[in-house]
């Protein structure tokens, strides 16, 4: 079922069931008031035939002849006049048996000759004036009430109907234009999506699948990247590994282990070339799989030494006090490993690369000096760029990813990574995250 027939079935039974409600409250109230106003008119009646009444002579009962006035048989209406001693003095109807006698003054019911009657009796100066009315007459003017108060609310009824059922054409014209818009759209259109005069209740979720659009754009651009990258980088090694794989075939004795230890050793930087692809797509991509363990300023620094293999040619200056970081350790460790093996690689074998953990305010600094040869006034810009090697790393084993994925390690986890270079040469590298509140 649609939403607008739904919309239009719940508001149209609420509706019908509150307006039947009232239908119903007025008939019941209806039917007191005119029974109330009937009553009094007979009431009226009766007070005013007691005044004639009282107005004449008592010598005028004394010679009254027939009581019985030409009323014709089908009124509604009948009257009576008793005497104190009982004896009808004048009466309308005289096809009454049992006449209009009321054993009390006040309202009653009786039935005469088959028909049910509403009587009233007045007593003044021990005279009885009774008045009546059929019921069925009254019957009939109620029902002739209701039907005419009935036709407008049918009416009103039905015209409600009609106007909530346009009402709910136009408020939902919105979601109309909205799904004539994504059904138009090719599968690959990421733009995001524009609804003129679209209502309050509608744009959040416009604005939400914009966004949505937004992070599919971004995540197919990450695939799209990664592709390239990967096959950029990774065309060079394979084509390196075959080589010397074929070369291994055809020599012979040293020669061949030569030519074997070189495809190794591209297939070790192969390696941590996809390695480095596969963190840096897992940190832009947002992914929550990480252990979110925090740790220490000093096991960071400890685990980042203990996965390079020339780790001793760090110096390492700390205020001894380990703060907690607010980083997973893998990712911190990750990324501090990165800034120091790039310092090494750029630092003469017999010079020292230092490695200070600095703590001010709410966040914790980790500071990288090496002794390169990075001038005082060069760009340090393309740093972060993917796979932009200088000419150390050219030469070595560098991927050209280790500090794009600081760069984004920093990113994800509001962290700073700045570059400084240094007077003498050189960079000075600050990589700082937030505290972590201690557990």
């Amino acid at each position: 079922m649609s939403l607008r027939w739904r919309l239009l079935l719940t508001l149209g039974l609420s509706f019908a069931a509150l307006w039947g409600l009232v239908a119903v409250w007025l008939y019941s109230d209806l039917q007191d008031q005119v029974r109330d106003t009937l009553d009094q008119r007979l009431a009226a009646s009766a007070r005013m035939v007691a005044g004639l009444v009282a107005q004449l002579p008592d010598s005028a009962w004394q010679n009254t002849g027939d009581p019985v006035l030409s009323v014709p048989s089908s009124a509604g209406v009948a009257c009576q006049i008793n005497a104190p001693s009982g004896r009808v003095l004048m009466r309308t109807h005289g096809q009454f048996d049992d006449g209009l006698e009321s054993p009390a003054p006040g309202f009653t019911d009786r039935d005469i000759d088959g028909e049910r009657w509403r009587l009233f009796t007045y007593v003044q100066n021990g005279v009885h004036i009774t008045t009546a009315d059929r019921l069925v007459e009254r019957s009939a003017l109620q029902r002739n009430v209701i039907a005419v108060a009935a036709v407008p609310f049918a009416v009103a009824l039905l015209g409600s109907l009609v106007v909530l059922w346009f009402g709910i054409r136009r408020g939902l014209r919105p979601l109309e234009r909205l799904r004539g818009e994504l059904s138009r759209r090719a599968p690959d259109t990421l733009i995001p999506v524009e609804i003129d005069d679209a209502p309050k209740e509608l744009r959040p979720a416009v604005d939400t699948l914009n966004q949505l659009l937004a992070r599919t754009g971004e995540t197919l651009a990450r695939e799209q990247r990664f592709t390239s990258d990967a096959a950029h980088e990774l065309r060079t090694p394979l084509t390196a590994i075959k080589t010397h794989v074929q070369l291994a075939k055809r020599l012979d004795g040293n020669e061949a282990y030569a030519a074997l230890a070189q495809a190794e050793a591209g297939i070790a930087r192969l390696q941590r070339t996809l390695e480095q692809l596969l963190l840096l797509a897992r940190v832009e991509a947002g992914e929550s799989h990480f252990d979110m363990a925090q740790a220490t300023s000093s096991a960071i620094a400890t685990a980042a030494l203990a996965d390079l293999p020339n780790g001793g040619r760090v110096g390492i200056h700390e205020n001894g006090v380990a703060i907690p970081v607010a980083v997973p350790k893998a990712l911190a460790t990750a990324a501090l490993r990165n800034l120091l093996d790039n310092a090494l690689r750029h630092t003469r074998a017999d010079r020292e690369v230092s490695l200070a953990i600095e703590v001010k305010a709410a966040r914790v600094t980790f500071v990288v000096c090496d002794q390169g040869d990075w001038p005082a006034d060069r760009d340090t810009q393309p740093l972060t760029q993917r796979f932009w090697r200088g000419e150390a790393s050219r030469a070595g084993a560098g991927s050209g990813l280790g500090l794009t994925i600081a760069a984004a390690i920093a990113q994800r986890f509001a962290g700073e990574l700045a570059f400084e270079p240094r007077p003498g040469g050189g960079l000075a590298v600050r990589l700082s995250w937030p505290r972590a509140a201690p557990s």
